[in-house]
Order: structure tokens, then C-alpha cells, then sequence
């Protein structure tokens, strides 16, 4: 049995080194028992470039890039539940992007392009959820391109869901617009779902029975049944209510920024650990919304934090925040929040203990470790990743990525972290690249 062991311990040394390797779809028993041994061990080292793939102009050739046309406008990253490949959301390419994790060479582009030969993967032809109305005079509403912005997995890493920042046509967000769900054995396709208007963060319950769609249009929540193992018996169960619903009464031509006028700007969102509640950061509002899943409803709102909050992820024992506008990470403890008095909607309790750390203006997502050890966090103002000692809340590395960075995965042993930058119109030549670096470990 040792023999074995140090066998496979040899191979994973060999395995961590990223080498570009033959792109296979399928990973052996062998090469996941190695990946599952080269977890994160030691001190966080540095971060090392491996790999830029970006559309910023062909005609950029660094030594570690490559130039693909569908990275456009990239909003988020995924990895797959065996860590074997990920996926990008290329927001303004309506699609999002499969990579291979070790090669980094592109495996498939998943458009979200809808007309009447892929009609069938909407249950019954339908177009809207709970009582939303289209304001848009069109004779097929599911001829659509989706703008993919987040997503998750689910059924234990089978389905990816993606939700669309909004249809194509519907230039003010002011409509019901959808949910991808993707069979990552596949990567097809294999449903499509109404939401309420700008769906962004998507979860899943630690139990795998409901999805939670925080739509950051109104101030809503739709929750999904996903008991089943079929993807058309999925439907919504709950449409909550956050501090009221928005109305939409833009008038014809009016042009909206719906960035800003989105009332709570509902954003982060995650479940506990033991799926009795769901977390959601009011970005525009006043802190951390919290919805008990017995009976789905929103019972009050934690603030003490800093505000203008975006992402909020929980790390073992811990619940972490991140302020785009104060340039701050934040850390509570899990516990002490839920022993916290709700009674009803408009309860506001004040939690004082945060822990703060100071990362940099325009502080977007944030990942941790799967021990737990480290924190990252995108620092879009700033163009960097710093990252975070979990334990002392201090920054113990910076390093410099492609202007302006949003989103963020790291892979499940650690070893590997994805960076997507977006850009800004004002800036020419930025964003539209996906930045793959090396953790190294002392």
C-alpha cells in the first residue's frame, strides 16, 4: 500500500507541474486519485502566469498568449465538478466557452442563440415565470440570444446553470429573460427557463432540491424544485420578495441604465452549509438579505458590514463579503449570524464583529481555498488579484492581471486560478481576456 501511495505521490509532483498534456475528454481513476492527493499543502508561494487567452487584438502576441474571438466580454468562470475542464461566460458573445483544464486548449463554444431548431428545449413553449409580461411586441419571444453572466452546478456537478443578463432584444432589462441548464457530460444544452428580469447569481442547495435565481431587476428571488433527476420536471416553487418588488414602467425609447436602477441591486448569493438559509448581498442597498427555506421566506437583513456589497461566499466556519465601493474583504463568523433575532422582513440586526481587510477599490468576486487556508479577490479599479491570509485577514500578495478583472475560479486541489477581465468601453483595448495562473506552495 505505500509503495502504492508513494507511486502516486511521485506522479502528482509531475502532475502539478501544468505541463501541456494530450487533450482527453475522459481522466482515469488513477490521474483523479493523484489529483486528489495534490491538494493544497504549505504556504501560498506566488502566482504564476500560465496562460492568457484573450480577443483584445490578434496582432498581440506575448509568449503565453492566444487570441480567441469568443472571449468577449468574459464575466465568470466555472470549473467542472472532476476539475478536468472549465467554462468562461463570454457575456457579449451570447456564449459561454469550454476549455480543457490542463491543455487550456478549447474544447466547445455553447451558444445561446434560440429560434424554432432548438424550440424544444423550452417545456411546453414557455416564455415567462410567475406574473412577469413581456413589453416588447414580438411574435416568437423564445428567438432570442441570452448574454450568459454567472453560474453553477448541480446533481452533484451533472448540470451547469447559466442565467442571461438579458435577452437581446430587451434593451432596458425590463422583461423576463432565462436560465440555461447545461449537461456537462455533454455540453449541451438540455433546457431552457424563465426567470424574472436580470437574473445574475444563481445557487444551489447543499442537498441538491432547489436553485436559488437572484434577480437583480427587482428586488426578487425565484426559487426552483430540482428534486427530480429530470431537467423538465424542474419548476418554481417561491417568488420572494426583497424589501418590495421594483416596477418597470420605462416609457418607449426611454433609455435606462439598469446598472444603477435596480433598487437593491440583489447580488451575491449563497445557502448555508446546512441549506436552512440563503445569504443574498443587497449591492444597492443595506446589507446582507436572509431568506429562511422552510417556507422560503425573507425573515431580515444583517448590516454592520460596509456597504455597496457584490460577492459573498462562505469558507468553513466563516461567511466573507466583498465591498466594490470601499475596496474591502470582510469575514463573520457563520454562527454568531445565525444566532442573530429575526422576527420578520423589516428586521435590521447589527452585527459589529467584522473582520476587514483592505484590498483595493472595486474589490468584485472573491474565492477561497478548499482548506480554507487562502481568500482571492478580484480588484477591478486597481487591475489585480490579492490574495488573502483566511486566518489573519491581511493581504500576503498582490499580482498584476488584464484590465478589469470581475470573475474568478480556483480549481478544486488548489493549484489553479482563473481570472476573467471584462473591460470598459472607456478604456480601449482592455478587458476581453481570461488570465490562468499557478499557484505555487512552498
Amino acid at each position: 500500500m505505500n509503495y502504492f501511495l508513494g507511486i502516486l505521490a511521485f506522479a502528482c509532483v509531475a502532475a502539478c507541474q501544468n505541463k501541456p498534456l494530450e487533450n482527453k475528454p475522459k481522466v482515469s481513476i488513477l490521474e483523479k486519485e493523484k489529483k486528489e492527493i495534490c491538494k493544497t499543502s504549505g504556504t501560498f508561494s506566488e502566482l504564476v502566469l500560465e496562460r492568457r487567452i484573450h480577443a483584445i487584438d490578434p496582432l498581440i502576441k506575448e509568449e503565453k498568449d492566444v487570441y480567441d474571438v469568443d472571449i468577449y466580454s468574459p464575466k465568470s468562470a466555472i470549473y467542472s465538478k472532476d476539475g478536468t475542464k472549465f467554462y468562461v461566460n463570454s457575456l457579449e458573445g451570447y456564449a459561454t466557452v469550454v476549455y480543457d483544464a490542463n491543455t487550456f486548449i478549447k474544447i466547445k463554444t455553447i451558444k445561446y442563440h434560440f429560434s424554432e431548431k432548438n424550440k424544444h428545449l423550452f417545456k411546453n413553449n414557455e416564455n415567462t415565470a410567475f406574473d412577469y409580461q413581456f413589453k416588447q411586441k414580438k411574435e416568437n419571444l423564445n428567438h432570442f440570444f441570452g448574454k450568459p453572466v454567472e453560474s453553477c452546478l448541480s446533481h452533484d456537478g451533472k448540470f451547469l446553470w447559466v442565467t442571461f443578463y438579458r435577452r437581446d432584444f430587451d434593451e432596458n432589462a425590463e422583461s423576463p429573460s432565462a436560465v440555461a441548464i447545461i449537461n456537462t457530460e455533454t455540453d449541451e444544452i438540455v433546457r431552457v427557463i424563465p426567470s424574472g428580469p436580470l437574473p445574475k447569481m444563481i445557487a444551489c442547495s447543499p442537498d441538491n432540491k432547489f436553485i436559488s435565481v437572484t434577480h437583480w431587476g427587482d428586488n426578487t428571488v425565484g426559487i426552483i424544485d430540482i428534486s427530480s433527476n429530470n431537467v423538465m420536471d424542474f419548476k418554481y416553487v417561491s417568488h420572494i420578495e426583497v424589501d418590495g418588488r421594483l416596477t418597470m414602467n420605462y416609457a418607449n425609447g426611454q433609455k435606462v441604465n439598469r446598472d444603477n436602477d435596480c433598487g437593491n441591486c440583489l447580488r451575491g448569493t449563497v445557502f448555508s452549509p446546512d441549506g436552512k438559509y440563503i445569504f443574498i448581498a443587497k449591492m444597492g442597498g443595506n446589507g446582507i438579505a436572509v431568506i429562511e427555506t422552510k417556507n422560503f421566506k425573507y425573515i431580515g437583513t444583517i448590516t454592520g458590514s460596509k456597504g455597496n456589497l457584490r460577492h459573498i461566499i462562505i469558507n468553513h466556519d466563516d461567511l466573507i463579503l466583498s465591498s466594490n465601493k470601499h475596496g474591502v474583504v470582510q469575514k463573520a463568523k457563520l454562527s454568531e449570524l445565525l444566532k442573530l433575532p429575526f422576527e420578520n422582513e423589516k428586521t435590521l440586526v447589527n452585527y459589529p464583529n467584522w473582520q476587514t481587510v483592505n484590498v483595493g477599490f472595486g474589490a468584485r468576486t472573491i474565492e477561497a481555498t478548499t482548506d480554507g487556508k487562502y481568500i482571492f479577490a478580484c480588484v477591478n479599479n486597481e487591475c489585480k488579484v490579492v490574495v488573502i491570509d483566511a486566518q489573519e485577514m491581511k493581504v500576503i500578495a498582490s499580482k498584476d492581471v488584464s484590465k478589469f478583472p470581475v470573475g474568478m475560479a480556483i480549481s478544486h486541489d488548489g493549484t489553479q486560478l482563473i481570472v476573467t477581465s471584462q473591460g470598459k468601453d472607456s478604456v480601449l483595448k482592455s478587458g476581453n481576456a481570461v488570465s490562468i495562473f499557478k499557484i505555487k506552495y512552498e
